[in-house]
């Protein structure tokens, strides 16, 4: 701007002065018609100066132009800042994916994760007071279903923004939505979430991986704006959306993933190992206890103690499995039927009795399955069973109840 106002100010000074010298060359070639009429006004004739003024804009962008500052507050706007309580695997799991996508992560734990939280871009605070006054957008809940109340509790709510937005990420939803609707002030927002997936099943994509989530105490206008913001999160990283209620959830989780949990674990009982013979059926039953055993007691505890649905669930596994057991030994007691019929002796009519009697002992709740599987191979040893053998394995078969 300074090279232009002193540009201006020469070509107007060099104009100036020619039409000075034009001022003068006019006089003196006038002189004496001037001296003889003093009435008369002169006209001088205006020469024109050969510099032409020019006038040089400068059209660089401005850095604090309204265009600029506009996109940089609308930038600002769109992001969140998120507050992670509990910095577990989980949540170390989620804030990997929110600062990819450039929102603004802090962090709370009892452990202290400050140097992780350094190589991860995100900002860490020991102290849960100062954690609160750094005012997020959104308080995430990342702890354990046994330890939420507790934590939630220990939170001081009033140095937070009354609108904060507190979501938790729990595998079971009645028991998290009761409990924020008992603790939190009326004027903060609750969103009940539960990413179907984890740091093994999610390592590499999120990609069709379902999240399921309950707006249960959502405000209108820039505060629904804000709960989206932060669904987009997982959008963006192409999870699957399910919105669904906190108790239709507990029922279908209940039916599967709690069941898998615990047929994951019985089987982790069995202790199985890999043969040379595996089939595709038996490396996913081991998958199956890797992924399960993987996880926590106090996880599968908390799938049971805090869903209503998992008592039924866990009866209805334990009747299936009395079922099929019944219904295998209902198919041994046929075999023998037949087997003791086609003898033909005298003897054998009574000992039919006696191998149904050791079938039905075998089906029993209290027989062991080490009994009835003696039971068995002794009744089906061959057509020349004598009725002592018989007897005698039956009561076998009794002493092990």
């Amino acid at each position: 701007m300074e090279a232009v106002r002193l540009q201006g100010a020469r070509v107007l000074r060099d104009a100036q002065g020619g039409d000075a010298r034009a001022l003068l060359g006019s006089r003196s070639s006038s002189s004496s018609s001037s001296s003889s009429s003093t009435s008369g006004r002169v006209r001088l004739p205006l020469r024109r100066s050969k510099s032409r003024l020019s006038v040089v804009a400068l059209d660089a962008a401005q850095p604090f132009d309204y265009e600029s500052r506009r996109m940089e507050q609308m930038h600002k706007e769109s992001k969140l800042k998120v507050g992670i309580v509990g910095f577990g695997n989980f949540g170390q799991f989620l804030a990997q994916r929110i600062v990819k996508q450039g929102h603004a992560v802090l962090a709370h734990s009892r452990s202290d994760y400050s140097s992780l939280c350094d190589e991860m871009g995100v900002l860490f605070f020991r102290d849960v007071d100062d954690f609160c006054e750094e005012h997020p957008d959104v308080v995430l809940l990342s702890t354990s279903i046994l330890s939420t109340e507790a934590v939630l509790r220990s939170l001081p709510l009033q140095r937070l923004k009354r609108s904060t937005l507190f979501v938790d990420v729990l595998s079971v939803k009645e028991f998290p939505k009761t409990l924020f609707q008992q603790v939190l002030p009326a004027e903060f927002d609750i969103l009940c979430t539960h990413p179907m997936f984890g740091p093994e099943s999610g390592r590499g994509s999120w990609n069709s991986l379902p999240l399921v989530y309950d707006k249960v105490r959502v405000g209108s206008g820039v505060r629904d704006e804000r709960c989206q913001r932060f669904l987009e999160i997982f959008e963006r990283e192409g999870c699957r959306m399910v919105e669904m209620s906190c108790a239709e959830h507990d029922r279908f989780a209940a039916s599967s993933q709690f069941i898998t949990h615990t047929v994951g674990r019985m089987l982790g009982k069995l202790e199985l190992e890999s043969t040379p013979i595996n089939t595709k059926g038996y490396e996913t039953l081991l998958d199956l206890v890797q992924n399960t055993q993987g996880d926590s007691f106090d996880l599968y505890y908390g799938l049971f103690m805090y869903n209503i649905n998992a008592t039924e669930e866990l009866e209805r596994l334990e009747l299936a499995f009395d079922a099929l057991k019944k219904q295998l030994f209902g198919k041994l007691h046929n075999v023998l039927r037949k087997q003791l019929f086609d003898v033909g002796s005298a003897a054998t009519n009574h000992a039919v009795a006696v191998a149904s009697t050791a079938a039905t002992v075998a089906a029993s709740d209290k027989t062991s399955n080490g009994a009835c599987v003696a039971a068995s191979e002794k009744i089906s040893n061959g057509s020349a069973v004598s009725q002592l053998t018989l007897v005698s394995t039956v009561e076998e078969a009794q002493g092990h109840q």
